[in-house]
Formats: C-alpha cells, structure tokens, sequence
C-alpha cells in the first residue's frame, strides 16, 4: 500500500442553534434554562413530552399488532410451532443482524423450538437471501425461513422459496423497492400503507416486535420479550438507528439490562473491550461492543458473534470474545490502509471530484464500507469503495445529508446485479463490464444534485459557555442535566458547546502515530483537560489562543473519573463564528 496522501482538512461551519423563544420558559417550566435550550433544540417544547423523552417512554401505542402483516406472520409462526415444522432464522452479519438472529433464536429457544440459524458469509454469498441458501434449505426439509434485517428486496429469491414449498416471513427495516417480495408476511415499517407510529426501528427492534407479538398473543409461563432488551440495545446503536421515540426506550431499557444483568458473551466482550458493564452507555456500544461485533462478518464469519451473544458457557464467551478482539485491531489495520491506497488514487485523477470511487481485488469486501465512511468524514464527498472480483464488483457506499445514495443507486438500477440500503448508507454489485458506466452516472447525479452545495461539513452547536465562568461547584449540574439526554446518539446527539478564546497552556499528540491531540486549555482561573481527536495536525502550528467546538465528558483512568472536554473542532482565535 502506499504512503499517506497529503490534504487539508476541511474546514467545519459552526452553526449555533437559535435561543429558544420567551414562551418555552413556561412550556418547559419544570427544567432549567441550560436543560431548555438542550430540549427545544432536539424540537421538545413542553414539560409533557420533556418528562417523556427523559424517562424514555413515548405517548403513543406500541402495540405490535399495528404494524402491517404483524398478524399474518404470528399466525404463520404460531403454525410452524404447533405442527413441528422445520423454522430456518435466516440473518445478517453485521451486529444488527446478528443481534437480530440471536433475539429470534433465544426466543423460539425458550419456546422449545429448535431452529436453525443461518447467517451468508460476506465473501461466499453477500448480502441477504441468495438462491443456493434457499435451495440447500429446501433440500434440508426447511418449511418456514423467517428473515431478519434482511429480505424486503429480495423478489426473486423469494418467489424461488415459493416454488419449493417454503414459506417466507420477512422482518426487515431497509427501505423496500417499488415492489414487495411474495412473502407470507412483510414487517417493515417503512412499507407503504404502514400506519406504525415508528419507522425507523432497527432490525432487532423489528425482531423484537415479532417476539413481543407472539407472547402477547400466546403468552408463554416464564417468557418475556423485554429479556432480549440487551440485545435489541445493543443492534439499535450500532447499526446507528435514530435514537428517539421507541428507539430510545428500547436503548434506554436494554442498556439498563446491560448494567445489572448483562448475558455471558456481552460481558466478555465487554471485559475485553475495557468497558465497565456497570457503566455501559450507548458510546461503548458504538465505539466498543459493536465493532467487535461486526468484526467477525467483516473478515470470517459472523456465526462467531452470534455464538458469543447466545452461549452461556464462560470459557467460550471468553474465548470467543478474544477471537474478535484480535479480528477488530485486523479490521482497524485494513480499514486504515484501504482509506489512504482509495483516497490517492481519487486525488491524483482529479482532486476535486464530487464523488469518490476507488475499487481493486486487494480491498477486503468486509472493510470496504468502514473505508468508505472514513474518506466521506475526511472530504464530505459520497464515497464508494469496492472490491473488485473477476466477474463482479461488491461495494460500500457513504454519503452525506445533502445526496441520497439509496435513490441514485435506484436511479441506476438497470445497470445492477442488487443493491439497497438508506440514505446514508448502501450497498451493490455490479457486473465488472457495468463498473465505468455506473460510476459515470452516478458521478453525475451527484454533479447536477450537489452543483449549488457547499460541501462543507456541518456542526451543529447547542449554544455557547463562557468557561471562565464554570468553576468546579457548575460542573456536577451540568453534568447531571446532560445525563438526563442519554442515551444519545444519532437523532439525539450528543450537546455541543462553543467557548471563545480559550488559552493552550499545553498540547501534545497522542495515540498510533501521533493522530489525536492532548490539551491543556485555560479559562479565567479555570484548568480542562481536553482530547480532540484525529486532530494532532495542529501541533504543526498551535495558537496560542483558541475557540474551541467540544463536549463535556467523564475520562475513566486508572481507576479515576476527571473531567474532560472532548474537542471536536479548533479555530484560531476570532475564526469560531457561527451561523
């Protein structure tokens, strides 16, 4: 691989939010001023539905039967049970599928059913139902294959399961096409004519829903679907579901579950990880437990994890947790060497392409989407790396709010083996002869849809503190209060604040290679220490005086927990405007 390409890191608008208006002091009466402009930021405006959002509870029914087929898919499950039939849970390998097929494998488990899960291998056979899984399932004398986080797309392989006498219930969340497959069952919220208050659960959440549905239906002595809730926690945040209305109860619920009785393999993973389970929050799910997750179906096999989340044996779990650890600093190694080969080859062809695309036989098929996202952070241009096999190309693509990746993707679907995904995210595979004409096109999509735009990514500030004047007795309240907002993530991240003119009284790099930024900044009579990460170029020339875009945050070390500002942007002096 080759060395680094040199770039300038681009530069962020800082946006600040506006004050909320004088009405809310009464609308949010029961919070503080520093709470309300957190709420009515994230568009909550009363005590109402500010009780609602902290407790993480919703003022709708969740009721399972209201989404589509729900009805139909218990029936045909409760069918299978009754009569004995052969049930196949046919997943993902990402952590919302397997977390998703683990939930579904535990629950028929406590059943007494003996199902058969069955996870494609990433390289084998790719992404969701493909027509030799279906045929060696039907041979096997499978009668009933109930996906999860698959299969909404999958037309003709499921009408391949019709013609061989098995019946399909489909559970999935990615955005179905213009026509439905010939399923028993659909679930999927986003499906036309679904009426479900909640659009945007997770896989596992869907997974859950169909658990929850049956039990409630045909309640079983001993059986709940809330001690899956871990699980459902644990596929929603890492497969980066908008944390907000059902979403966050079910996160909020599962991360408590986590804390007090976490199952065999999350304590493992968590051991080895370095996370205090006592303390897991949804940032240790992300940055933690679901890479390592993902790291089996990223470069063997995803039936690792699953076996991880559903084993009650120690020394496997222990075992098991291990083997992924090792496979996620792998993943880490590729990820990084496939980022600078992609991002070279895009720069010398023309440095300022709108779109980047990069493919090769060397990229891993399984890190290609993690390289991806990387170039897309570094340059704000959608990215799309692929591998390039001797017939087919498989790809990962990210994207930015301003381009819809999933609708260009369908804008040239006639050039397409498959693809699907969200509008941040995808993925496809493309006849090699297709590979320069897709990239053409879809290159100029992106020219026409982003010709106007400036691509400049934005932060988005919750308002600004004066530091000078958050002494030691501030802290514990404010710190309280932003604990109130968790578990945050996407669709409820994590407050960022703006503070001007702050001095640097110490910087130092940190971390493999130098990359991360160690500070010591000053306010008033007041010390911080400060990490910003990915952000050691500025050691190259450090002001002596910054405004500074960051969150507060608590660093575990040895032992202690000090105060830490976790700075996610640096300007000179007087160059921190927002908009």
């Amino acid at each position: 691989m080759t060395s680094e390409p040199t770039y300038n890191p681009l530069p962020k608008r800082w946006k600040i939010q506006s004050p909320y208006p004088g009405h809310i002091n009464d609308s949010l009466s029961d919070y503080n001023a520093f709470m309300r402009q957190l709420l009515y930021n994230r568009g909550i405006t009363n005590n109402h539905a500010a009780a609602h959002f902290i407790a993480g509870t919703v003022d709708h029914s969740t009721d399972p039967f209201l989404i589509k087929d729900m009805d139909l898919a218990v029936e045909r499950l409760h069918q299978a049970i009754v009569q004995n039939e052969n049930i196949v849970v046919y997943g993902d390998y990402d952590a919302d599928g397997v977390t998703s097929s683990a939930l579904v494998k535990l629950f028929l488990d406590a059943l007494g059913i003996q199902a058969r899960v069955y996870i494609p291998n990433r390289y084998d056979e790719g992404y969701g139902l493909n027509d030799d899984a279906i045929r060696e399932l039907a041979q096997e004398g499978t009668n009933l294959i109930i996906t999860v986080d698959c299969g909404v797309r999958a037309i003709k392989e499921i009408s391949l399961a019709n013609e061989l006498d098995v019946d399909v219930v489909v559970t999935d969340h990615h955005n179905p096409g213009s026509e439905l497959p010939p399923a028993v069952a659909v679930i999927d919220p986003k499906q036309e004519g679904d009426f479900y208050p909640e659009t945007f659960l997770a896989g596992v959440g869907l997974a859950y829903k169909l658990a929850q549905a049956y039990l409630e239906r045909y309640p079983q002595k001993g059986v709940d679907a809330d001690d899956w809730l871990d699980l459902v926690a644990i596929g929603t945040v890492a497969d980066l579901a908008p944390l907000r209305g059902e979403n966050r109860m079910l996160v909020k619920k599962g991360l408590a579950k986590i804390q007090t009785a976490p199952r065999q393999g999350v304590f493992s993973l968590a051991q080895i990880a370095g996370i205090d389970y006592r303390k897991c929050d949804a940032s240790n799910i992300g940055f933690g437990l679901g890479p390592r997750l993902n790291a089996a179906g990223r470069l063997e096999s995803a039936l690792m994890a699953f076996e991880l989340l559903t084993t009650d044996d120690p020394n496997v779990a222990g075992e098991l947790a291990q083997k992924l650890e090792s496979y996620n600093s792998e993943r880490q190694d590729m990820t990084h060497e496939i980022r600078k080969e992609a991002a070279q080859r895009v720069l010398e062809a023309d440095p300022d392409a709108v779109l980047f695309f990069a493919a090769d036989p060397n990229f891993s098929e399984g890190v290609v989407g993690l390289a991806a996202s990387r170039l897309t952070e570094a340059f704000y241009r959608p990215a799309i790396i692929g591998h390039r096999g001797d017939e087919v190309t498989v790809a990962s693509c990210r994207s930015i709010p301003e381009f819809h990746i999933t609708q260009a993707l369908d804008a040239c679907s006639d050039l397409l083996v498959r693809h699907g995904g969200h509008a941040a995210a995808a993925g496809f595979t493309v006849r090699n002869e297709h590979c320069d004409t897709l990239v053409d096109r879809l290159t100029a999509i992106a020219q026409e849809q982003l010709s106007e735009v400036v691509l400049e990514p934005e932060l988005i500030i919750d308002r600004e503190n004066i530091l000078e004047n958050l002494g030691g007795k501030f802290i514990p309240g404010i710190l309280e209060d932003l604990h109130q907002l968790e578990p945050t993530g996407r669709g409820n991240p994590e407050p960022i604040f703006v503070s001007r003119d702050v001095a640097v009284r110490h910087a130092r790099c940190v971390g493999k290679e130098g990359s991360h930024l160690k500070l010591t900044l000053q306010a008033g009579r007041n010390l911080f220490d400060g990490i910003a990460f990915r952000q050691g170029y500025w050691m190259e020339d450090m002001p002596e005086r910054v405004d500074i875009a960051y969150r507060f945050e608590m660093n575990e070390f040895n032992g202690r927990s000090t105060l830490q500002l976790n700075i996610k942007d640096i300007k000179p002096v007087g160059l921190g405007e927002c908009e």
